[in-house]
């Protein structure tokens, strides 16, 4: 992963943990209403993919416990893990692509509720994702991934030649060589694994997102109101599909790419043929990016009208979140995929200890001030959900004293220690497993391995009824806390 060349180390610190009755009386722990619901703290524990479901995307028992751990704490919302919305292999990742996948999220809502004694609210994050391949070995890219066209042969100096013969002679060139004779994304497929975009108009199913997309969000969104969620969130950042069409690289010739208000065009259609499946008393929020943080990107400026836009359509909240794009994810391993968190925009979405004079805590709370802003300068009230390397007490009640949003999400914290919010509002702050942030985690997600925190993964082991990872080395979930 990228690391900024500073390389300061910086430490989380607690800082004064609240009496219970301090914490009572906190903005923290106030209600806040979310569309028609209400939230009993402004707590939120954002979507992250342990990497538990099933090959087919089903909800297992890994996944239950998951979430079971979490619910135990008590925040005020949960947004389960990035669920992809087609029916579509893609590993062990959470699906909702067909009615077979409704039995096992309503066991998962039903968890979270018991678990929580019912105070916990459960949004499900939908997602839709293009392809990208693993990084090939040169043999076989040129052997039969790459299209042979009449670039190629005129390279080889002989239009006649047969394709077979030009990707013999590919296959033996030297690779600075080869490269020249490659165009742009032909290297990219060699050097990286191919990726679709969804600026790549001469694919027909590409060419058409606008007209599928919409339908398939809104069948995601009924099956989660059947299975019992309070609502979804729209997954419109990182380096999805959905982001991919809000990004300033979106050039599409088709009413859907280009300027601002373009790109918007097709998130707000998905929005609103959701709700119009959904109603209005179903919650439907999204996550998109105050920053893409790669050069030519979008920046808080196009964030800022996205999220007026977003509050104009009616959306119930905005959660932002930053980078996390391929643009300049570092070069995969052959035979691994790449990664969009290894680059600088990465490193922005998920900073670690080792950081510049910045830090890495709190540092997207500028830029989600800055939309909120401008969000509230335009009349609406919509609640604005900030994230990023925020871990204490005084951390989160600042940010909501001061403006900066309404809810405060703990990621990597609340994976640290899930019982945070119950230590915290009862007065035991002091108990906290306070976030190293190595990113020790992110580092298993990449890997698609079951993500667990080093606080806990080595912890009484051999206890009565853990569960271990696949490799044997680590229990899946944290020791339970008793007060």
């Amino acid at each position: 992963m990228w690391r900024p060349p500073e390389r300061i180390r910086h430490t989380a610190r607690p800082g004064q943990w609240p009496s219970a009755a301090e914490a009572a009386a906190s903005r923290l722990f106030s209600t806040v209403q979310v569309g028609t619901i209400t939230l009993r703290q402004r707590t939120w524990v954002p979507a992250m993919v342990p990497w538990r479901a099933s090959e087919e995307g089903l909800v297992t028992s890994d996944v239950l416990d998951w979430y079971e751990c979490f619910a135990r704490g008590r925040p005020g919302a949960i947004v389960v893990e990035a669920t992809g919305i087609r029916d579509v292999s893609s590993g062990p990742l959470l699906r909702i692509g067909h009615d077979r996948f409704v039995p096992g999220l309503r066991d998962l809502v039903r968890v979270v509720r018991e678990a929580s004694g019912g105070e916990t609210r459960l949004f499900i994050q939908l997602i839709d994702f293009l392809s990208i391949r693993r990084r090939p070995q040169p043999s076989r890219f040129f052997a039969q991934f790459l299209a042979i066209t009449p670039r190629h042969k005129a390279a080889y100096g002989r239009f006649d030649a047969s394709d077979a013969e030009v990707r013999s002679w590919l296959s033996a060139l030297p690779a600075n060589e080869a490269a020249q004779v490659l165009d742009a994304r032909e290297l990219e497929s060699l050097e990286f694994g191919s990726r679709e975009r969804v600026t790549d108009m001469h694919l027909q199913h590409v060419r058409d997102l606008p007209a599928q997309l919409p339908g398939l969000f809104a069948d995601a969104a009924r099956r989660s109101r059947d299975a019992g969620f309070d609502g979804v969130e729209l997954h419109f950042a990182h380096a999805y599909t959905m982001a991919s069409f809000l990004s300033r690289s979106n050039v599409r010739d088709d009413g859907y790419g280009g300027d601002v208000a373009s790109r918007a065009k097709l998130p707000l259609e998905v929005f609103s043929r959701v709700r119009a499946e959904v109603g209005h008393d179903f919650v439907i929020g999204c996550r998109f990016l105050a920053d893409e943080c790669i050069s030519g990107g979008s920046d808080t400026h196009d964030a800022a009208f996205f999220g007026c836009e977003f509050a104009r359509a009616g959306m119930d909240y905005l959660s932002l979140s930053r980078g996390g794009k391929f643009d300049d994810a570092k070069q995969p391993k052959v035979g691994e995929a790449a990664y969009p968190y290894t680059g600088r925009s990465g490193y922005e979405c998920m900073p670690s200890y080792y950081s510049d004079a910045q830090g890495p805590f709190g540092r997207n709370l500028e830029a989600t001030a800055h939309v909120r802003a401008a969000v509230r300068d335009k009349g609406f009230s919509t609640p604005v959900v900030a994230t990023g390397g925020i871990h204490s007490f005084e951390q989160a009640e600042a940010v909501l004293a001061i403006g900066h949003a309404d809810i405060v999400g703990f990621a990597r914290q609340a994976l640290a220690d899930p019982d945070w919010f119950r230590k915290v509002a009862s007065g035991r702050g002091d108990q906290v497993r306070l976030c190293l942030y190595t990113n020790y985690c992110e580092a298993l997600d990449q890997r698609h391995g079951q993500v667990t925190c080093e606080l806990w993964d080595r912890q009484a082991l051999d206890g009565p009824d853990v569960k271990r990872s696949a490799d044997g080395k680590r229990r899946l979930t944290p020791p339970a806390w008793t007060p």
